[in-house]
C-alpha cells in the first residue's frame, strides 16, 4: 500500500505530509498522537467544576454568535443538557466553524472546562456532531489527537482525517515485527502490529500506554545494541597493549613521592585500571568524580603504568587554558622521576612544534600534553599505549576516534569533572566501564554557600575585605551576557575598574577570554603566587584553574548561569585547607528557574544531586548538547523520565549482543534487516564507519 492509495489524499495534502516528515505509509504509521481525548464518560454540565479538566460534554445547540471586531473577533456556540448551559469560544477559524452548525442541532464538545463567574466554557473545543441521543454510546472512546502544524492546517488535514488513514492502514498493512520472541515476552510488549492498533486506535487508556512502552522500548533497544556493538567490536578487534609490569616510575611515585594518602574512591580507581591495562584487551574506562575529587592524580597512575611498559602517553584537553594547567601539575608531580613531558597546542612557534613532533616521533617525549592538536594529521607517536582525555563531553565523539588511530590500540582513559547523571550515563557511556571517584581529599572542607541581592554588595565587600586581610585570595565573576564575548568582557571591565578602587590596598587583577594566551598565563600565574588578590573575571575560569589559596568565589548575577556552570566555578575554591565561601549574588528579577537553581547551590555541594537537577531543567540535549555528546533525538522515549525502561532495554540489548553478535540465528532475523541500516549510521558517528 502506498500514501497516495489513502481517500481524500489530494496533491496538497500529500505536499503538506511531505514537508511534515511523512513520505511513506510506515512514516504515517510513527506520526503518533500527541494527546488523547478520554471521552469514554460522558458528564453532566452541572457536574463540572470547571478547573480545567478535560470533559465530554453532549447538548443542542441554542445560540451561535460572532462577538467583537477586528483581533478580537471570536465565535461563541452555547449548548445545553438537562442540567445547564456550556459555551465553546473559538478565537480562531470562527467564519469556517460557524459553517458546520446549526441551532438545536445535538453535538458533543471535548476539551478543557474552565468556569468563569457562572458560566462554564471550553477554547477551541474538538466536537462531533449526533444524529440523536441514541448514537451517544458511539462518542465513548478514546480519541487520538494528532500534532499539528501551518502545512497540516492550511490543507485541512486534522485529527479526524489522519485517525481515519491511520484505519485504513491498520486494515491493509501488518508491518513485520523485529524485536525477538524472546524479549517480547520477558518484558510483556505487544507485537508491533497490535501496538500500532493500540497507539492509534485505542479503546482504552491502558491499551495506548502499553503501546507508547512498546515503542520507547524499541528506540532504547536499537541504540543500546548499537552501543553494546561498538564495545563488542572494540573488545573483538583491538587486542590492548598489556601493561605487566608496574616498575620503578608507579612504585617510586606513589611510595617516595606522593605527598598525601590517596581517597578510597582513588584506590578503586587505580585498581580498575590495572584490572584493565592487564586484561589483554582495549580498556576504554570513564572516571567520573566531582569538582576537585582527586582525578589527575589517578590519570597519572595511569600514564605511569604505561611509562613503566615503555609506552608513550597522551593526555588530551578540550581548552588551551586546561591543558596548560594539566601541563603543569603533571611537570609538578613528576619532576623527581626525571620524565620528559611536552605541552602541544595551536599557537606555538613553528620551530618549538616540530622540536615536539620530532621528540614524539623519536620516542624522546614520553608524555605530551594538549588540545586537539594532538590528534592532527601531522602528529606522529613512537609507541602511544594511552590516551587521557579530560572533560570528554567538550569533545565531539569522532575526536574520541581520532586518538585511537595516532597508535596500535592504545588504552584510553576519559575523565569528567562534570558528573553525569546515572541515567546519561547509561547512554551516552554505555561502551565505557565507569569508575566514580566519590569524596574530597582528606583535609578539604566543603565550601559555604550563600545567595545574596545586588543591594548587599556593600556588606559583602566588607566580607571579603575581612577574607583578604586574612591571606585568603577572592575571585569575581561576571556571566557571559547575550553570548558576546565583548558583552562579557564590557561587564567584567567595568567590575574590575570599581573592585580596584574599592580593594586599594590589595592587587586587582582582570582576566577574560580576548587577552592573548600570554597574558592569560602571566595573570593566573600571578594570581597562583598571590601576587593578585581578587581576580576579576570572565567564565573562562570555569575550568583549568587551581589555586589552593583562592577561598571567595563571588559570582555576579548568578541566575544567569546554569546550574553545572555555577557548581563548577564554585569548585575553583575549596582547594585547599582554608574555610572557603561562594557568595551568589542575583539582580532584582529572577525567574522561579533561576531561584530553584540558586536555592540548589545553596542546598547541597554534591555534583552528582546538582547534575540531576540540571538535567530535569535543561533535558539530555541541552545538558550536553545532544549533536557533540553522539545521544540521538529519540522520538518517544526520554532518558529522564524512562529509566526503567531504559534499564529494561539495555539488559535485552546486551544479552541479544552476548548471545549472536552477528544476528544471524532464526531468531534474529528481522532484528538484523532493522538493526544493520541504524548502526551503519551510528558507526558513522562514531568514527568506526
Amino acid at each position: 500500500m502506498k500514501l497516495v492509495d489513502l481517500p481524500k489524499l489530494s496533491t496538497k495534502r500529500i505536499k503538506a505530509l511531505s514537508e511534515s516528515g511523512i513520505d511513506s505509509i510506515l512514516d504515517l504509521l510513527n506520526f503518533y498522537p500527541r494527546r488523547y481525548l478520554d471521552r469514554t464518560t460522558v458528564a453532566k454540565i452541572d457536574h463540572l467544576r470547571g478547573n480545567g479538566e478535560e470533559v465530554t460534554v453532549v447538548g443542542r445547540i441554542k445560540k451561535i454568535q460572532q462577538k467583537g471586531r477586528g483581533r478580537k473577533k471570536r465565535l461563541e456556540v452555547i449548548i445545553r443538557d438537562d442540567t445547564g448551559s456550556l459555551k465553546g469560544v473559538w478565537f480562531k477559524g470562527g467564519h469556517y466553524i460557524k459553517k458546520q452548525f446549526s441551532e438545536d442541532e445535538l453535538v458533543a464538545f471535548f476539551g478543557a472546562v474552565k468556569k468563569y463567574g457562572r458560566q462554564f466554557s471550553i477554547a477551541h473545543p474538538e466536537y462531533d456532531k449526533i444524529g440523536d441521543s441514541s448514537d451517544i454510546q458511539d462518542l465513548k472512546k478514546i480519541v487520538p489527537i494528532y500534532p499539528s502544524n501551518k502545512a497540516l492546517s492550511k490543507t485541512y488535514t486534522n485529527s479526524k482525517l489522519i485517525h481515519q488513514w491511520q484505519k485504513v492502514i491498520l486494515k491493509h498493512e501488518k508491518p513485520p515485527e523485529f524485536l525477538p520472541e524472546s524479549v517480547l515476552e520477558q518484558h510483556s510488549l505487544p507485537r508491533r502490529h497490535e501496538a500500532y492498533r493500540m497507539i492509534h486506535l485505542p479503546t482504552s487508556k491502558s491499551e495506548y500506554k502499553q503501546a507508547f512502552k512498546r515503542f520507547k522500548f524499541e528506540e532504547l533497544f536499537l541504540f543500546e545494541l548499537s552501543i553494546a556493538k561498538t564495545k563488542h567490536e572494540v573488545i573483538e578487534k583491538n587486542e590492548g597493549k598489556i601493561f605487566q609490569n608496574l616498575g620503578d616510575y608507579t612504585t617510586a611515585f606513589f611510595n617516595q613521592h606522593l605527598p598525601f594518602e590517596l581517597t578510597d574512591g582513588q584506590k578503586s580507581a587505580l585498581s580498575d585500571i590495572k584490572k584493565d591495562v592487564r586484561s589483554g584487551t582495549q580498556m576504554n574506562r570513564l572516571i567520573q568524580g566531582d569538582v576537585g575529587s582527586g582525578k589527575t592524580v589517578v590519570a597519572i597512575g595511569a600514564i605511569l603504568m604505561a611509562l613503566d611498559n615503555n609506552c608513550q602517553a597522551a593526555f588530551m584537553a578540550p581548552t588551551e587554558i586546561l591543558a596548560e594547567q594539566h601541563f603543569r601539575t603533571l611537570s609538578e608531580f613528576l619532576k623527581p622521576l626525571d620524565v620528559n613531558i611536552r605541552l602541544l597546542v595551536g599557537n606555538q612557534k613553528k620551530s618549538l612544534r616540530t622540536d615536539i613532533l620530532t621528540d614524539l616521533e623519536g620516542g624522546g617525549c614520553d608524555i605530551v600534553v594538549g588540545t586537539h592538536a594532538i590528534i592532527q594529521q601531522e602528529v606522529n607517536f613512537h609507541n602511544l599505549g594511552l590516551a587521557v582525555i579530560d572533560e570528554q563531553h567538550r569533545f565531539g565523539v569522532k575526536q574520541r576516534a581520532e586518538i585511537l588511530q595516532k597508535g596500535s590500540h592504545p588504552h584510553v582513559l576519559v575523565m569528567s569533572a562534570t558528573p553525569i547523571p546515572r541515567s546519561l550515563a547509561m547512554t551516552l557511556y554505555s561502551d565505557l566501564d565507569i569508575s566514580i571517584i566519590k569524596g574530597l581529599p582528606g583535609g578539604r572542607k566543603p565550601v559555604k554557600t550563600a545567595v545574596r541581592p545586588q543591594k548587599k554588595h556593600s556588606g559583602i565587600y566588607d566580607f571579603v575585605e575581612e577574607e583578604l586581610k586574612k591571606g585568603g585570595q577572592a575571585y569575581v565573576v561576571y556571566p557571559l551576557v547575550e553570548e558576546s564575548e565583548k558583552m562579557d568582557l564590557k561587564d567584567a571591565t567595568a567590575g574590575y575598574k570599581k573592585l580596584k578602587k574599592r580593594f586599594s590596598n590589595f592587587e586587582v587583577g582582570l582576566l577574560h577570554g580576548q587577552m592573548k594566551s600570554k597574558d592569560k598565563d602571566a595573570t593566573m600565574q600571578q594570581f597562583i603566587h598571590n601576587e593578585i588578590q581578587v581576580l576579576v573575571s570572565t567564565t573562562v575560569i570555569e575550568v583549568g584553574v587551581d589555586v589552593p589559596n583562592a577561598s571567595i568565589m563571588l559570582v555576579e548575577h548568578a541566575e544567569r548561569f546554569g546550574l553545572s556552570q555555577l557548581h563548577q566555578l564554585r569548585g575553583r575554591i575549596g582547594r585547599g585547607e582554608r574555610q572557603s565561601y561562594c557568595i551568589l549574588i542575583h539582580g532584582h528579577k529572577v525567574s522561579k528557574e533561576g531561584q530553584f537553581r540558586l536555592r540548589k547551590m545553596v542546598q547541597t555541594n554534591d555534583g552528582f544531586e546538582i547534575a540531576e537537577a540540571d538535567l530535569e531543567l535543561r533535558g539530555p540535549g541541552d545538558f550536553l548538547g545532544t549533536k557533540q555528546s553522539g545521544l540521538p533525538e529519540f522520538r518517544v522515549a526520554d532518558i529522564i523520565e524512562d529509566q526503567r525502561i531504559l534499564e529494561q532495554a539495555k539488559t535485552a540489548a546486551w544479552k541479544v549482543m552476548k548471545d549472536d553478535p552477528s544476528l544471524t540465528q532464526p531468531e534474529y532475523q528481522e532484528l538484523r534487516k532493522v538493526f544493520t541500516p541504524y548502526y551503519k549510521e551510528r558507526s558513522k558517528f562514531y568514527g568506526m564507519g
